[in-house]
C-alpha cells in the first residue's frame, strides 16, 4: 500500500502542520503496511532544510519521504500531480499492493489535511479488499460492516459465523446487511 501527497512549497505553515502529522503517525502506517510519500516541486536542499521544521526522523519506524519534481524532471506519470501542485492544491493519492488507484482527495491549499481520516480510509480499503464487506457511512475499525449486495444469503451466514443481521427500512427492503467486524 502506497501513500503519495502533494506539497504545494516546502516551508508553508499548513504543509508543516501535515508533515509533522504524517511523520507523528509513520507508526501507525508502518502496522498497516503503507508506505508514505510527500511530492514536491522544491528542490531537495529545501526538502532537507524543511525536514529539520517538521521533525523528519524522530519517530522510529518512519519511512516517509519527500520526493522533488525538480529533481526527477515532470515525467508524464507525475505531469498530474505537478500540475495540481502549480494551482496551489493538496492531493492524497492512496495506491494498492496492486499499483491501482483507490483513493484521491483534493484540498485546497489553505485547508489542512485530516490524517486521521486517511488512516481510517486506509484501514476500510484493506479490510473490503479481503473481505467481501463494505463500510457504512461514520464507519470506524471495529464497528460493524456491511455484507456486499452481491454475496448471496446462504455464502454470508457461511463467511460471516458471528452472523448477519438485517437493517429495517421504512420501504420494507431487505438489503441492508450488517456483520460484526471480522
Amino acid at each position: 500500500w502506497g501513500i503519495l501527497f502533494s506539497h504545494p512549497r516546502d516551508f508553508t505553515p499548513v504543509c508543516t502542520t501535515e508533515l509533522g502529522r504524517a511523520a507523528k503517525l509513520a507508526p501507525e502506517f508502518h502496522k498497516r503496511n503503507v508506505k508514505m510519500i510527500a511530492l514536491s516541486i522544491d528542490s531537495v536542499q529545501d526538502h532537507l532544510s524543511w525536514s529539520k521544521v517538521w521533525g523528519v526522523g524522530r519517530h522510529k519506524g518512519s519511512s516517509h519521504c519527500c520526493l522533488t519534481l525538480k529533481a526527477r524532471g515532470e515525467a508524464h506519470t507525475v505531469k498530474s500531480a505537478g500540475s495540481e501542485l502549480r494551482r496551489r492544491e493538496e492531493v492524497v493519492f492512496i495506491f494498492g499492493p496492486d499499483k491501482k488507484l483507490k483513493l484521491s482527495i483534493l484540498y485546497p491549499a489553505t485547508t489542512g489535511r485530516n490524517f486521521d481520516e486517511i488512516l481510517r480510509v486506509v484501514d476500510s480499503l484493506q479490510l473490503t479488499a479481503y473481505k467481501k464487506v463494505a463500510t457504512p457511512v461514520d464507519w470506524k475499525p471495529g464497528d460493524s460492516v456491511m455484507v456486499v449486495p452481491t454475496l448471496p444469503d446462504e455464502e454470508a451466514k457461511k463467511l460471516f459465523p458471528k452472523g448477519v443481521f438485517t437493517k429495517d427500512l421504512p420501504s420494507g427492503k431487505k438489503y441492508l446487511r450488517y456483520t460484526p467486524h471480522p
